[in-house]
Parts: structure tokens; sequence; C-alpha cells
């Protein structure tokens, strides 16, 4: 095991009807706040009105910037940062899933900066300070309502980048299983995936001795596995939902990754891929991870074979490892298909025309290589694309 430090500050709040406490937590840090969300979905649901009831009850002033997407964009993300420049705005609500708090994290570091935001996702800046911000999480699978991270996407050549601050984490977030009763099932088997690739990021370590957290990762993603189904066939069972909402805040909080190693090169990946085909992110993981596991299962049989038993129960021999490990990869995919995900690119219609265009990107024209598992090229790139296709 690796020497480590685990700080999370992010104060949760967890249970049914905690959006109401939301006026009260922010009045802890400003009498003035961007309220960020997306669509109209938290209005259909009665969430807005909740929220806009307990900010004002607080004596809040807000103003509204809706309109995140799934992917979400640099250019909302520029207007964001103008409307709390120009309205003196220090404290950012994000009500949503992943895009949305990905997003006002993107404003909330762009705001104090001179420069352009952007400069933070390409490495040519180092953020030194944001503004603080809460959540309400609407969508189990990102994991950003406790991370350091964010992720946006620029539409000036279609580049997905991450950032990671310890600044970054939100001062709270609310989590409130309910909130995903009325989610679409492709939506939760997407976030299911997101969830189980954040976990397997760090679950394929070349790190030794780490067997407390291979359980921790082991028991999360079994979690998903046992109740994803519950939900798709009964969305408003509200015990499901919450070990699932727990389990994706988990598998991103950073506590799954103490004292290994872990990878990454999935998601870098996938990056490219929902970047230029607007593709669901986590669509995008259920095609891209198995593929990746079928080019390196080999570099560390035993740690394949070691998931496929302790995760899919799959029969180990001591003979025949490969086997095992294999089948592990099998059972993944086959639990992306059974609950309603794709698992080729020929599922996404994707063909393969821009595969170069994609892992020179990803590696900056091969003068770089993704993940810590195995060090990957651009012809790797290319390759794990090509068997990802179907």
């Amino acid at each position: 095991m690796e020497n480590f430090v685990f700080q999370n500050p992010t104060k949760i709040i967890f249970g049914k009807g905690t959006e109401s406490q939301v006026g009260s937590e922010v009045s802890q840090y400003s009498k003035k706040v961007l309220f960020h969300y997306g669509g109209g979905s938290i209005k259909k649901s009665g969430l807005f009105d909740r929220v806009i009831a307990s900010l004002t009850e607080a004596g809040i002033q807000y103003l509204e910037l809706g309109g995140v997407k799934p992917n979400p964009r640099l250019s909302l993300v520029h207007e964001g940062i103008k409307l709390c420049r120009d309205n003196d705005i220090e404290f950012i609500l994000a009500v949503g899933g992943g895009s949305v708090i990905d997003s006002a994290k993107a404003i909330a570091v762009g705001v104090p900066y001179d420069g352009d935001v952007w400069d933070f996702y390409v490495n040519k800046a180092v953020a030194e300070e944001a503004l603080p911000i809460g959540t309400i999480l609407t969508i189990p699978a990102a994991g950003s309502e406790a991370s350091i991270g964010s992720v946006i996407t620029n539409e000036d050549g279609w580049y997905k980048r991450p950032i990671n601050y310890d600044m970054l984490r939100p001062k709270f977030s609310i989590l409130n299983p309910a909130l995903a009763f009325t989610l679409p099932k492709y939506q939760v088997a997407c976030g299911a995936a997101d969830i189980m690739a954040h976990i397997m990021e760090r679950y394929f370590t070349n790190t030794k001795d780490v067997d407390l957290t291979d359980r921790l990762c082991e028991a999360t993603l079994k979690t998903i596995i046992n109740f994803v189904p519950v939900v798709l066939a009964e969305p408003d069972n509200y015990a499901a939902w919450a070990e699932i909402m727990w389990a994706g805040t988990v598998a991103h909080n950073d506590l799954l990754g103490t004292g290994r190693a872990e990878d990454w090169a999935s998601h870098d990946i996938e990056h490219e891929l929902s970047g230029i085909y607007d593709v669901a992110h986590g669509a995008g993981l259920a095609v891209i991870f198995p593929a990746w596991m079928k080019y390196v299962y080999q570099h560390d049989v035993k740690r394949f074979a070691q998931f496929a038993t302790r995760v899919w129960n799959v029969d180990y021999s001591v003979w025949a490892p490969e086997r095992a490990a294999l089948e592990g990869i099998r059972r993944l995919e086959d639990f992306f298909r059974r609950i309603g995900l794709p698992t080729t690119l020929n599922d996404l219609g994707i063909v393969d025309d821009r595969f170069e265009e994609m892992a020179s990107k990803a590696t900056k024209s091969d003068t770089a290589t993704l993940g810590g598992f195995v060090p990957l090229n651009q012809q790797d790139i290319v390759d794990i694309l090509a068997m990802a296709r179907g």
C-alpha cells in the first residue's frame, strides 16, 4: 500500500426531504447565489419550487442559469462566469446531476481568474482559488457531489477535458434518493455504468497489498449490480435508490483509491468519444471499458480473475485463471446489455473513420500515454477502439 492523505470536507446531507435544508446551508456562505441547473425536469418534479422556497425563507437572493446539457459546454460556463462577476455572486448552487455540478465547478474556478477558464483544462494555468459551491443531487452517476473533478466540453474542436482541484469539492451536497424516482431507464443505466467505471479505474492497479480497498471496491460494485435491476423494475423503491445513491458518492469521493495507484485510461478514451459524438458518458464507458479490459488483462491475469470471482461469482481454477478473467469481462458486458446499454461502437452507430483522430487527441499526437495500469500510446488506443467496434 502506498502513502496517502485522505480528506473529504464535503458535508453530506442524506435522506428524504433534505432539499428543504438548502436555504439554511447556503446562508452559511452567502446571501446571494447563482442557481445553476439543467433542463425542465426539476421544474416538472416540483424540486425547483421547493429550492426557491427554501432560499427565499432564508433571505437569499438568487440568479438563475439553466440550460446545462450532458457533456456540459464551455460556452455556458463562460456565460455563468460573466453573470457571477457582473452581479457580485459569491456562491454557486448546482441542482442536478454530474453535468450541472461539473459546470458549476468550472464557473466557480473561472470567476476569480483573469484569463480563460479553459486554460485550467488544458494545463496552461493552475487554479489558486474558486467560489464555494453546494449541490442538490438528482442523478446518481458522476460522483461530482463529493469529488475534486470537473469535466467540460469545448465546442471549438470538441475537446472534452477534466480538471481536479481540492478546492472544487462542494461545501455541502444534499442527497435525497427520492429525487431519482422519475429518471428515464436509459439514464439510470448510464449512471450505473459511470459509477462502476469510477470503481474499476481504481480497482485495476499495479499497487500490491491493498486488500482492504479491493474489498471496498468489490462491495460497492456488487451494490450497483444488485440494486440497479431493482430500481429499473421498481422506480420508486426508496431503499434500493438509497443504496445506489450512496454507492455513487463513495465510488468517487477518493476513499476507494486510498493507498493505490489508479488507471483512468478508459475515461480518457471515452472523453474523446463523447466529445466528438456527444454520446452519454455512461454509455460510452459501457463500450470502452470491456474493450480496454480485453486489451490489457494479460498484464495481470490474477487481478482480473479476482475481479471475476469476487464480483461476478465466477468459478475459479488455479489451472485456468485466464478463463476466469475472460468470463468476468463477459459477465460485465452481459450486465451492461441486460440493463439496456450499448456494448459496441456499432450499437452507438459509430464507425471507424475517426479512430486516429481520437487517439491523436487523447495522446497529444502520441507525445503522452494514457493510464496507470498499462500505459497506452496512440496505436494502443486505435486498437482498443477497433476492438470496441463489435
